[in-house]
């Protein structure tokens, strides 16, 4: 047992409202982090990779992880709850984990499950559940995150076909995928609108090239992905959804598990946190034994269980009804800005050696420095709620 895993992290004992089947999935996903990432992830990060990411991926197939909240062609059909937990432990390792994880099953495979074909969902969607095939999803571009509405990537028909150009950024997975999900704008029936396709990324004009020098995410494949003159039968496109829609819907998925994610990566800081405040000394005593030191945990564990809270909350109400997106933007926009205060907090109780590889706390805080800005930045987060309580829009 570790040190951490002999000290309370729970003082409201939230594990007692968990089912049997929920501590069972999240033991095994925790044990599988321990076993295949955790004695690798420093190195990953220092170096910038993530050299395993294909096994890593069968791994998690094996275990029913890839889109474990879908029904049907081989994925697991789990709880919102389960896969949250899934996402908290997986991030508790390292958000690149997490978000290979999230990419692959609540943007890549949700897109297909949601609104394609059913020859799509029959071809890619079990190969993905196993890990044997990669996804990426490409929404954002060079000049265009927070406002998708003004993408540039374009799809014309040439005949019976569909030809796509455009450049997408910031792609997780994109240089190691098989298949891309890509929008892009069309002009159909005398109006402009944006479609979702399905492009396997052996297509003659598909390249992605992996982004370098990245100060946060490092253990994580990101990538710019270029069309040029792609060219996709007429069946590529997703016939279930036209507009943002598509595209928002699948971000609201990946969003919940940002929401349990980054309380993860709390987690695993505010535990190193604790672990060294017992066993530095200064003045002659543990620093755990300054009222100062205290007070910090004290706070850090408020905010930890606060936002754990809030995700099971979210978590039980998605699977009783699911989420409105200003729901998920309350639970995103509160967690993840809670876990960088608690990332914080906790390299000041670690001194110079929380910028130490040899503990995760600066990993984790710069990891969640771009969890903070993907899938909505924090200042769309709060134009949403915002117009949520006034019923008034104010993005321009």
């Amino acid at each position: 047992m570790s040190p951490s895993a002999a000290r309370p992290l729970d003082l409201l004992d939230i594990d007692s409202v968990l089912t049997d089947e929920e501590l069972a999935v999240r033991s095994t996903v925790r044990q599988l982090c321990e076993e295949a990432v955790l004695p690798h992830v420093a190195h990953w990060y220092e170096a910038g990779e993530l050299p395993g990411a294909r096994d890593l991926a069968l791994r998690f197939g094996e275990l029913g992880l890839l889109g474990m909240h879908l029904e049907g062609y081989g994925c697991a059909g789990m709880s919102a709850v389960d896969y949250g937990l899934a996402c908290l432990e997986l991030e508790a390792a390292d958000s690149g984990i997490r978000s290979l994880v999230s990419v692959q099953g609540s943007l890549a495979m949700y897109a297909i499950w949601a609104f394609g074909s059913e020859e799509q969902k029959q071809e890619w969607l079990p190969l993905m559940a196993a890990g044997e095939a990669i996804g990426c999803f490409g929404l954002t571009e060079p000049d265009h995150g927070s406002d998708p509405a003004s993408m540039r990537t374009r799809a014309h028909r040439d005949g019976g076909d569909w030809v796509l150009d455009g450049t997408k950024m910031w792609i997780t997975n994109g240089s190691i995928a098989d298949v891309a999900v890509i929008w892009a704008r069309t002009e159909e029936d005398g109006r402009s609108t944006i479609r979702g396709f399905v492009v396997p990324t052996d297509a003659p004009g598909f390249s992605a090239t992996e982004i370098r020098h990245k100060m946060s995410l490092r253990a994580s494949v990101t990538s710019e992905v270029v069309l040029e003159g792609v060219r996709l039968p007429a069946d590529a496109v997703l016939p279930e959804v036209t507009g943002l829609k598509g595209p928002l819907s699948c971000l609201s998925e990946a969003r919940f598990g940002i929401i349990w994610g980054s309380m993860g990566a709390a987690r695993s800081a505010f535990s190193a946190a604790l672990d060294y405040s017992t066993s530095r000394e200064q003045f002659g005593r543990p620093i755990g034994g300054f009222q100062l030191t205290q007070a910090k945990l004290a706070q850090m564990h408020g905010e930890l269980t606060n936002g754990t809270l809030l995700a099971l909350h979210l978590g039980r109400l998605k699977d009783r009804q699911g989420l409105r997106p200003d729901q998920v933007s309350v639970g995103k926009l509160n967690n993840v800005s809670k876990a960088i205060a608690i990332c914080r907090t906790a390299r000041t109780i670690l001194g110079a050696n929380g910028i130490s590889a040899e503990y995760p706390v600066m990993r984790h805080a710069n990891n969640l420095e771009s969890v903070l800005t993907y899938e909505g930045t924090e200042e769309m987060h709060m134009l949403v709620i915002g117009q949520a309580l006034t019923r008034q829009a104010a993005y321009r």
